[in-house]
């Protein structure tokens, strides 16, 4: 009764998956983009590394097990009979991790350099129809899932290791490497049709081509340092520090501009001292150099100037960010940015702002925050 029960439902889904084909991967692409949505906070959660793992392994898994479908038709009852949900479960896997990285990757970026990379990531969660058509193509599918393995274990293994550099992001690309490499020479073994459909020489060129953009866009500054991400970036006009609270003074923005806690243009008096403070995420126990480095656009020259770089070091654990802040004395007229980036350089995020002098009272807009 149970195993007739079992086939009635999987009849039952397979005629559901054949009624809504055209639908059918867009929905779990999108399903797996809100579960974890709704279920992931932090990177160095037990919860969040079991579910990213979890994902990670099942996609592998599920990639071979797809590829090999077909050359062991009828050898294999358990193939046969789930091999039309192998599809549905890349899709699935694909939307899932891709989701989780822009969720952390969000939290790092700001509009700098590091948005092109933030960009990639949406064009991979939102390219559905690309994988919905072509999900059996395999040049595609080897692409993707190096990439988003690549992202894996630049997240996940400074995490676990308790230590992130330009050396561990190097050691994240050779494992992703490796790995998929090995999944290609594995399913290209045991798959004729694969060796009749791809070019060995081909599909490892992808991979590797691909592997010398991502650590190009390193090289260049272009991927956030993750699993670091900036919380909160303030330019204020003072801040002190009372029973471990950071009291933030500065101008609020317009309520409707929600996005952003300070207002751009800042007042300063002649001589007054401009503070910016920072609250940084870091996992556990990761510690870390971080670097204020203070830009002044140079009218003139039409470029931005180094003006300073103030530094100070972050220890990872704590759910609103290590706090911190640096200030300056005697700054002029003018656009401002300070850049929050790790000692290898790589920024975090970018904290904008105009300085006006003027010699009136304080600003109407003037609030204190508690962080």
């Amino acid at each position: 009764m149970k195993r007739t029960l079992v086939k009635f439902r999987n009849s039952a889904l397979r005629r559901f998956i054949g009624k809504h084909e055209k639908y059918a991967p867009v929905f779990f692409f999108i399903g797996g983009f809100i579960f974890d949505t709704l279920t992931l906070g932090r990177v160095d959660r037990l919860y969040d590394m079991v579910v990213l793992c979890s994902h990670m392994t099942l996609l592998t898994i599920t990639l071979y097990l797809f590829n090999i479908a077909d050359d062991v038709k009828g050898r294999i009852g358990f193939l046969d009979r789930y091999k039309v949900y192998f599809p549905l479960a890349i899709q699935f896997f694909f939307g899932a991790l891709s989701s989780a990285y822009v969720i952390y990757f969000s939290r790092s970026v700001s509009l700098s350099k590091t948005m092109s990379f933030f960009i990639i990531l949406l064009v991979l969660l939102f390219a559905n129809e690309l994988l919905k058509k072509r999900i059996s193509n395999k040049y595609l599918q080897f692409s993707v899932y190096f990439f988003i393995s690549f992202t894996f274990f630049s997240f996940m293994i400074p995490v676990i290791i308790k230590q992130m550099s330009t050396r561990i992001f190097i050691l994240s690309g050779i494992v992703s490497l490796v790995l998929t490499l090995l999944l290609i020479i594995v399913v290209y073994r045991k798959s004729p049709s694969t060796r009749a459909e791809v070019k060995f020489g081909k599909i490892i060129g992808i991979v590797l081509g691909l592997y010398v953009i991502i650590n190009l866009f390193y090289i260049f500054n272009l991927i956030p340092p993750v699993p670091l991400a900036l919380q909160n970036g303030v330019v204020a006009h003072h801040v002190t520090v009372q029973n471990n609270k950071y009291i933030v003074s500065y101008e609020k923005e317009e309520w409707y501009k929600f996005w952003r806690e300070h207002q751009l243009k800042f007042h300063a008096k002649p001589n007054e001292a401009v503070y910016i403070f920072t609250s940084i995420f870091a996992p556990t126990q990761i510690e870390k150099s971080i670097l204020h480095r203070w830009n002044w656009y140079n009218d003139d020259l039409e470029e931005w100037e180094v003006v300073e770089d103030i530094g100070y070091e972050i220890a990872g654990g704590r759910d609103d960010g290590y706090r911190g802040y640096t200030y300056k004395n005697n700054v002029k007229n003018g656009l401002w940015k300070v850049e929050v980036i790790t000692e290898e350089e790589l920024i975090i995020g970018v904290i904008d702002f105009e300085i006006i002098m003027n010699n009136s009272s304080n600003p109407s807009n003037l609030v204190e925050k508690k962080f």
